[in-house]
């Protein structure tokens, strides 16, 4: 256990941290299987801006690589432009 004050603080902010950045990242991987499940192409194109903003906010905060969160949504654009109607 940490013995000095700020040493103490420093976990306090850590954890709560963590499980902030947690939430974020479960709640957009839900966002991402809900979206993948999504059959009309219309649909899918509707949510697709509001899915990338989220992606793009985890990647600022740093909760996943830049690089990961373009993979992410090029994946998902050509997922969504390649369903029919």
């Amino acid at each position: 256990m940490a013995n000095h004050s700020a040493t103490k603080k420093s976990v306090r902010k850590t954890a709560s941290r963590n499980e902030r950045n947690r939430y974020q990242g479960k709640t957009t991987r839900n966002a991402i299987r809900d979206f993948k499940v999504l059959d009309t192409k219309a649909a899918a194109l509707e949510g697709l801006p509001k899915l990338a903003s989220k992606i793009d906010k985890l990647a600022k905060r740093g909760i996943i690589h830049k690089n990961k969160a373009a993979n992410l949504k090029s994946k998902l654009t050509r997922a969504a432009l390649s369903l029919e109607k």
